[in-house]
């Protein structure tokens, strides 16, 4: 999960502190028991802090054990000006907690502190509660995995292969921007290094590959034409291509441009897109590797941080079509969903059992597989980092992915392209407030409600939060 730095901050009256270790040591252990039940690790400060020394060397102790946040106790009154000398000597996200056992002041303490850091600006999250409160350790888990997903974005490198697709400029994003926002650094890669390094690949590993594609998913439907054996074997040629690409550069998540060169002239690259996303493919279990079709880049981004907080693949989708009549939006893109999304098991058997490949349409002259299948139901965070006027935000949304009998399901899949991946979402809000202000045509998902983490994560980035909710029927 998280890195927790943890330290607890006293009274600096040399009397009071001698009566209250013993009380502080026995919550704060709590505290941290709870926190590593919780999945955490804790990095507990060397002292209590009751002197102005032991508050700067105690948190730059726990700094040095490069935690992702640093949580300043509060069992009892605190000395304020303790907490701005360890603040000064701290590097990760603070959060202030607050005891609420009402025989201390430790509410009284917390506030003291976080009023005087206020003042000189230090940004922080206050929190109170029990230690052993599920409400607090939630809270705490959301600030801490927000923290540690942030700090990974800090120091990576984005893999853009091609530049802007089709005229589509949310797709793309100000580097200088991202280097000061973010600490993302962006690699430049011809698509035709794709093309070249995909020819010298291993024949025979692809060709394993494209067996293993027949053997599992529920059908390869050959054409003749748009999808030969050929064909499929060129995008997983591609895919061993581009991940060797990935491991010589030390690329952190990527994103193809695909159209229109290498759609019209090569093959799409929905089969490499959705294998990168996947926890898996032939050779059996790994990490996915992010990976936005089109190059896009905020979405790239988006999937990433969202990747780093749920630890699962993410979903990335054009915003198709609404169908008023169930309230779904159909979520569907040219092919790249990652095949985990069909059942979401640990299995990749049971994921593939349910994936079709079929071949592509006319939009992508060039041919290969389409990854066909639609997305298993359940709670869903959706966000979007989208720029207003040049300054980033992030779209925030929980919804539901919906399943429906069969009749209902080849009805709204043949509506739109019924040889594409589909996931059927049903959004808490109306469909016109998502029009009126989602600034994107591609959104992205992931399994549960992280909305809490996400808006920590946002507030840590200096990013404003625009989150659609519920509304209210007249």
């Amino acid at each position: 999960m998280a890195r927790i730095g943890l330290v607890s901050i006293s009274d600096g009256r040399g009397h009071v502190h001698a009566r209250n270790a013993e009380f502080i040591t026995t919550k704060q252990n709590a505290l941290a028991e709870s926190l590593t039940t919780a999945g955490h690790e804790v990095v507990r400060g060397s002292d209590i802090v009751a002197t102005n020394e032991a508050a700067t060397r105690v948190a730059r102790e726990v700094a040095a054990s490069d935690v992702d946040l640093t949580v300043f106790y509060y069992a009892v009154w605190s000395f304020p000006n303790f907490t701005m000398l360890a603040a000064e000597a701290t590097r990760s996200p603070l959060a202030l907690v607050a005891s609420t056992d009402p025989t201390e002041p430790g509410l009284v303490g917390s506030l003291a502190a976080g009023g005087a850091l206020d003042q000189i600006g230090r940004s922080h999250t206050r929190l109170a509660g029990a230690p052993d409160s599920a409400e607090l350790i939630d809270a705490i888990s959301a600030q801490a995995t927000a923290a540690a997903a942030v700090s990974s974005l800090r120091g990576s490198t984005f893999g853009r292969f091609g530049g802007r697709p089709m005229g589509m400029n949310t797709a793309v994003a100000n580097t200088d921007q991202w280097m000061r926002l973010f600490g993302i650094d962006v690699e430049e890669i011809d698509q035709h290094e794709l093309v070249v390094r995909s020819e010298k690949a291993d024949a025979a590993e692809a060709a394993r590959a494209r067996q293993w594609l027949e053997k599992h998913t529920a059908g390869v439907h050959y054409d003749g034409g748009k999808l030969t054996p050929e064909l499929l074997e060129r995008q997983l040629r591609s895919y061993i291509a581009i991940r060797e690409i990935i491991a010589e550069r030390a690329i952190d998540f990527s994103g193809i441009k695909a159209q229109p060169e290498l759609t019209e002239n090569f093959a799409t690259m929905d089969v490499t897109e959705a294998l990168l996303n996947d926890p898996y493919d032939w050779n059996g279990p790994k990490r996915p590797h992010i990976c936005a079709t089109e190059a896009d880049m905020d979405g790239a981004l988006t999937m990433q941080l969202l990747h780093r907080i749920a630890d699962v693949p993410v979903l990335f989708a054009d915003v198709r079509h609404y169908h008023p009549e169930l309230d779904v939006w159909d979520l569907c893109n040219s092919g790249q969903h990652a095949t985990w999304y069909a059942a979401r098991s640990d299995d990749p058997a049971e994921n593939l059992a349910q994936v079709t490949l079929y071949p592509e349409v006319f939009f992508f002259p060039a041919g290969g597989a389409s990854v066909q299948h639609i997305a298993a139901p359940g709670e869903m965070t959706l966000a979007r980092f989208t720029r207003l006027d040049g300054d980033y935000r992030l779209h925030l949304m929980r919804g539901e992915f919906q399943h429906f009998d069969t009749a209902t399901t080849t009805g709204l899949v043949n509506a739109s392209t019924p040889e594409w991946p589909h996931a059927f979402a049903r959004i808490d809000t109306s469909a016109e407030t998502f029009l009126t202000r989602f600034g994107s045509n591609h959104i992205h998902a992931v399994p549960g409600d992280h909305r809490a983490t996400l808006r920590a994560a946002a507030r840590m980035l200096g990013v404003t939060v625009d989150e659609f909710t519920p509304e209210t029927q007249p």
